[in-house]
């Protein structure tokens, strides 16, 4: 069995109506996004932060931190190395496997994820063999976008999506956040297109807005 990633959790008062599992961007860690959760006002829900595995980003020239795949090329789709996007993928899953074994099913499973923990949110969240509460992508793009067609999971062409990008985003430019969302969110009666005036980052707005929208997938 895949050895289950360190991270930070936050649990859920009782019993949990669900879990959030979400994904920080390169450089940074689970801690990055644990301040957020009080203004979610979700008690009901457990949150897991993970730590990506460290590895050299060639982008970066070759520093090594956390990072869920190296980046050869940003500003481009295919920059991303493929071996590294499975392998990570391949730990998200057995995240989404211990809540099923804590008593949270994958249908009570939400994956979200900032920049390329976005990324990994929607490729895992497309991908995984059962129905998932939702996928949220927050400053995020499309990786391996040449297996869209052939790995997407019937299971999840439903799933409600939110995506949120900023329009001065000067890293990963909304353009390929907008071909991503309409790769996927084409056709979904619940996906969500949501901009704001900031750069690579996540703004107030947004908070509400993610805090809405989480609200509406744990409604009880």
């Amino acid at each position: 069995m895949t050895d289950v990633l360190p991270g930070v959790e936050i649990d859920a008062q009782g019993e949990p109506a669900g879990t959030v599992i979400w994904m920080h961007g390169l450089g940074a860690s689970g801690h990055d996004f644990e301040p957020i959760v009080p203004l979610l006002q979700l008690p009901q829900v457990r949150f897991v932060f993970p730590h990506a595995p460290a590895r050299g980003v060639t982008i970066n020239g070759g520093l090594i931190m956390p990072a869920w795949y190296d980046i050869l090329a940003l500003a481009t789709a295919g920059g991303e190395d493929a071996d590294d996007v499975r392998e990570s993928a391949t730990m998200i899953e057995a995240l989404i496997a211990r809540e099923a074994g804590r008593g949270v099913p994958s249908e009570s499973v939400v994956l979200a994820g900032f920049s390329q923990g976005g990324a990994m949110a929607l490729f895992v969240g497309t991908r995984h063999a059962q129905p998932l509460r939702g996928i949220m992508v927050l400053s995020g793009y499309e990786v391996l976008g040449r297996t869209r067609e052939a790995e997407t999971s019937a299971a999840n062409r439903t799933t409600p999506l939110l995506f949120c990008h900023g329009t001065l985003d000067p890293m990963v430019n909304i353009s390929r956040a907008r071909a991503a969302f309409a790769a996927y969110g084409e056709g979904r009666a619940e996906a969500r297109w949501h901009q704001f005036a900031m750069g690579h980052e996540v703004c107030p707005a947004e908070i509400t807005l993610i805090r809405e929208w989480l609200s509406a997938r744990f409604a009880r």
